[in-house]
């Protein structure tokens, strides 16, 4: 395994940064490129936690870069390269950013989640339980937690810089980007969601939901952006202990959610720290959802 510093924050001498969001750390190079560095920073119920999670960072890049890789017949997308030799000499300066840091084309972000769901678990089950819907989807009636649904669907959410995403209607989707991006947004989030789910099946694992960013380069043409089919932006189930109705042991940060879950906490700022036997244990699961997904040790 190759090692990698613990990393919550970085400053990179020479390029201006230009958001520090809940994981990443972005900068600015050049007018069309930026460096997309990702820290060992864990949000959960959109709160950044206090307790870094060791090779996080670098599991988020390298599956990122594994599925980008994997996915790019299906839609272009804006990683230019995850090769640190490849990087500007600034970046190559700073060790630290070994491992986690992606240089990107710059887009104009589409400010929605584009979320594929292909069971009945999280805000999607609890929205089930009180009106027997999810976004608008009407669903069977006697669905499990966890269950699988009949197919998958789009449930797209607000994007917020700050606070707690929401869910909504296809309808206010709509009126976010417009139909005709709407209508191509929901496709190529499927399409995305059914191929990656078939493939990680063969490796063990279910994608239980995922979500997906987009942006419009200078060109006008749509690219997958963020970060694709990660411990933080997927529910990893395995596909060999999965039994609906009931939570499912994971490969992502689910299991953070669940520990928090058990304290007096109101899921406002400031999070608690986490103990070392949770960090570590969610370090592994990270690290396990890379190897099984890309038959590789980090």
């Amino acid at each position: 395994m190759q090692k990698v510093l613990t990393v919550s924050e970085t400053l990179v001498e020479g390029l201006p940064l230009l958001h520090r969001g809940k994981v990443r750390d972005v900068y600015r190079v050049g007018e069309q490129q930026l460096l997309l560095v990702a820290t060992d920073r864990l949000s959960a119920f959109d709160c950044i936690l206090p307790t870094p999670i060791k090779y996080k960072g670098a599991v988020l890049t390298s599956l990122s870069d594994f599925w980008f890789n994997r996915l790019e017949h299906l839609t272009e997308h804006h990683l230019l390269t995850a090769d640190f030799e490849k990087m500007p000499e600034a970046v190559r300066r700073n060790e630290n950013l070994r491992g986690r840091s992606m240089l990107v084309r710059r887009t104009t972000v589409f400010p929605v989640e584009c979320v594929v769901r292909g069971y009945l678990e999280g805000s999607g089950w609890k929205d089930y339980q009180r009106n027997g819907k999810i976004c608008g989807h009407e669903l069977p009636e006697g669905l499990k937690q966890c269950s699988k649904l009949p197919t998958p669907i789009f449930t797209p959410s607000t994007k917020a810089a700050a606070g707690h995403d929401e869910n909504i209607s296809e309808i206010e989707f709509i009126k976010i980007v417009g139909e005709n991006t709407a209508a191509k947004l929901r496709a190529i989030a499927l399409k995305i969601y059914d191929e990656a789910y078939q493939y990680a099946l063969t490796r063990g694992i279910i994608i239980a939901d995922t979500k997906f960013e987009f942006g419009l380069d200078e060109k006008g043409d749509i690219l997958l952006i963020d970060e694709v089919l990660t411990p933080d932006s997927s529910r990893f189930w395995s596909a060999k202990t999965y039994s609906p109705g009931k939570s499912q042991p994971s490969f992502d940060k689910q299991f953070v959610r669940e520990y928090l879950e058990t304290l007096d906490w109101n899921k406002e700022p400031p999070a608690p720290e986490l103990p070392i036997n949770i960090a570590e244990a969610t370090t592994q699961r990270y690290l396990q959802a890379y190897e099984l997904l890309t038959g590789k040790r980090l």
